[in-house]
């Protein structure tokens, strides 16, 4: 498996997989699907936009871009989408690690995730075993596709 940054090319299979992550509602805080006019527009405004593809087949991605402006503009932020088809392979884990060192590279000082939800307890697990640390606790700050509310949990690490 490599991951290496997006090509155009990779635009139709990327979108794919966010959209999956998308509509099923508990994971990101996107609710509208993208297109290929407006996924390419998404994915190149990022910092950094990676895929991990083995034998020309996109298996996930990841997004990295500043958490806040000015002083805070050393904080980064980033989101992670596998393809459902290959879910616990450990390609979240490796598309993490990858991201942990991009931001490093493109000098952001801290990579924080201010929307984990709690039931999400494999990307929790993950964040946890490579060395984020949870912050707390929201309160009903997502709200899920049937309309509930679910806790989440800001996590940060240091680069």
């Amino acid at each position: 498996m490599l991951i290496r940054q997006f090509e155009k090319a990779d635009i139709p299979e990327m979108i794919s997989i966010w959209n999956e992550i998308v509509e099923e509602g508990i994971a990101f805080p996107q609710e509208d699907l993208l297109d290929e006019q407006t996924g390419y527009e998404f994915f190149s405004s990022q910092s950094f936009t990676a895929v991990a593809e083995n034998n020309g087949v996109v298996l996930g991605l990841y997004i990295l871009h500043p958490n806040n402006i000015g002083r805070c503009g050393h904080i980064c932020n980033a989101s992670y989408a596998v393809s459902s088809k290959v879910r616990g392979q450990h390609i979240g884990e490796k598309l993490v690690l990858d991201c942990i060192e991009k931001g490093k590279k493109l000098g952001f000082k801290i990579l924080q995730f201010n929307a984990v939800v709690e039931s999400n307890i494999h990307a929790r697990h993950l964040y946890e075993r490579v060395g984020f640390h949870q912050l707390g606790v929201i309160p009903n700050g997502f709200r899920l596709k049937n309309g509930q509310y679910a806790n989440i949990c800001p996590y940060y690490i240091e680069l």
